[in-house]
């Protein structure tokens, strides 16, 4: 999944002085598998994307410029590079940095300007800075680094913006040849994201700190391009002078990959979904629940109930989430019981595939159902407790998001939904299976998805409400069973399932005593501790107690934006 080699300026490789061995970053990661052959299309993995009149392509291959060995992520530093070689007519539009505590993999847009055909020495998109500015010097840090780094700032012209930072190794100020800056119109407005590195092992109010940029505004109708340069900054303030691109062109998502591509797409970086050995409330397909007994019902008419069609026709469509509807299992108890388990023999998942950072990227959503979700269980210093009712609800939606480069169709990240929230992990950091299949976990009950087996607790002190995963033989292939029920940059080629527009409540409410709930637990816990669980369980969102039902996919705010994290 790996390779040693990156140039280096003939440096020898970059080693921790702490163990003497190789810094994970002293190996550039790779996919398990090559990339396949996609279907052709229009401008899909074609290489470049024109974001009307600014030709960008992505580099991934670096020369290092500097790097630290102390401090930042598990106090091994960072390192600093510069995107090399650049193709023919290609600028620089910044320096790349990453921590050392992974795999090297990432990747930095270079520029070129199309509208001015073969002299871009002449073009008006991309202009030298008028001058640089001295951000930071490494020779006064006392730190363990690998020679001196100085960090730029350029100065932009009149009417444009710099992207990113320069890094070099000299103290003399870098030639203004060496990087552009980008007319106004193609930029958009940048804030920090991932912390990189600083002067401590964590981020802080005070002192210097590295930091990822993003566009500020992103969702599938922003412009703003994810462009790979970092900002370095005294204190953790999320402004910041530099930019991000943005993409210009009128049909911005001609980038976009077509039906063709995205089913190729999805068959190679399909996720495995593997559930705790424990599990008694597995997947089923929307239609399984309509099929097999699920009932909506009306406000003021609760006593009769309706049976839903198999592809949820009879359903109330749009609207907002007011409580006039809501959809419940089957009265039966019997059937009730079997309904809850679901049925992954049947279950499918369905895909959600919209544009990202200026349809400079493809996010797939893979959303799951589960018709029911189990009751929570807490962990408390040394005890472990299982509730009766408390976090059990009708209509479980859990998603995982991939999210793919339209430059080459290389999967870069994966999103896990982790109840109300979740957390983007880097391909370089997931398990694989079966050639570039990322492993995903499924938490015992709750259904929540996590990248590595184990145990998260949701609270803090050693008190609070477990997630429990496990690799139990019980395991979905989601490349097995999917289907396409929203890509609206293919318009009307895909045809939306009715249920998808029912906006209401997918199982009822559900009011218990959560005192009577507490007591039946807390005669097994001594004093203090009482107290302490309580304190987490109130604290934790209704639809997360069970007390709502949750609402279908397209009523989560990142059905049109991006992932909560």
């Amino acid at each position: 999944m790996g390779s040693d080699l990156y140039s280096t300026n003939n440096s020898p490789k970059t080693i921790s002085k702490k163990n003497k061995k190789p810094l994970p970053i002293a190996t550039m990661f790779k996919l398990p598998s090559p990339l396949p052959i996609w279907p052709p299309g229009e401008g899909f993995a074609s290489g470049t994307i024109d974001l009307g009149g600014l030709e960008v392509c992505q580099i991934s291959s670096f020369t290092k410029i500097w790097a630290t060995h102390e401090r930042g992520l598990d106090n091994l530093g960072a390192t600093f590079f510069n995107p090399s070689p650049l193709p023919e007519g290609f600028f620089m539009l910044g320096s790349y940095a990453q921590p050392n505590n992974k795999p090297l993999f990432g990747c930095i847009l270079a520029g070129k300007d199309v509208l001015t055909g073969n002299d871009p020495s002449s073009g008006t998109i991309l202009k030298p800075p008028t001058d640089y500015t001295l951000v930071l010097s490494s020779e006064s840090l006392k730190i363990k680094q690998d020679g001196i780094g100085y960090i730029w700032q350029p100065t932009p012209p009149d009417g444009y913006k710099a992207i990113g930072h320069l890094v070099t190794s000299s103290p003399q100020k870098p030639s203004l040849d060496e990087i552009r800056c980008v007319r106004s119109d193609f930029t958009d407005v940048s804030e920090i994201d991932t912390w990189i590195w600083g002067l401590d092992t964590k981020t802080g109010p005070n002192g210097l700190n590295v930091y990822g940029l993003r566009p500020t505004t992103r969702g599938v109708q922003a412009l703003g391009v994810l462009s790979g340069t970092f900002t370095a900054r005294n204190g953790n303030s999320d402004s910041t002078s530099l930019a991000c691109l943005k993409n210009s062109k009128a049909d911005f998502s001609s980038s976009m990959p077509n039906l063709s591509q995205i089913q190729a797409l999805f068959q190679a970086y399909s996720p495995w979904i593997y559930f705790h050995p424990n599990e008694q409330y597995l997947p089923s397909s929307v239609s399984w629940f309509f099929k097999n007994g699920a009932l909506l019902y009306a406000k003021g008419d609760e006593s009769k109930p309706v049976r839903i069609e198999p592809t949820g026709s009879n359903l109330p469509q749009g609207g907002s989430n007011d409580g006039a509807y809501w959809l419940d299992l089957p009265t039966d108890q019997v059937a009730k019981e079997r309904v809850k388990r679901g049925d992954l023999q049947d279950a499918g998942v369905y895909l959600h595939v919209k544009p990202m950072f200026g349809a400079s990227f493809t996010d797939i959503v893979i959303w799951v159902f589960y018709p029911f979700n189990g009751p929570a269980r807490a962990k408390v210093k040394i005890f472990n407790i299982s509730f009766d009712k408390i976090g059990e609800h009708v209509g479980d939606w859990e998603h995982v998001t991939l999210r793919v480069s339209n430059f080459d169709g290389e999967l870069k990240s994966v999103y896990f939904s982790e109840h109300s929230r979740g957390a983007w992990v880097s391909a370089s950091e997931l398990e694989f299976q079966g050639g570039n299949k990322p492993v995903t976990y499924a938490s015992l009950h709750g259904h929540a998805f996590y990248p590595k087996a184990g145990l998260v607790l949701e609270g803090s002190g050693g008190i609070g409400i477990r997630n429990d995963t496990a690799k139990g033989k019980t395991v979905m292939d989601t490349g097995a069973r999917s289907v396409v029920v929203a890509a609206e940059h293919l318009g009307s080629e895909i045809v939306e399932l009715p249920w998808l527009d029912y906006e209401r409540e997918w199982g009822p409410k559900i009011e218990y005593n959560l005192e009577d709930e507490l007591k039946k637990v807390e005669k097994l816990l001594p004093g203090e501790l009482k107290k302490e669980l309580e304190k987490v369980i109130r604290g934790l969102p209704k639809e997360a107690l069970g007390e709502e039902g949750p609402t279908g996919p397209k009523v989560k705010d990142s059905w049109s934006g991006d992932e909560r994290t």
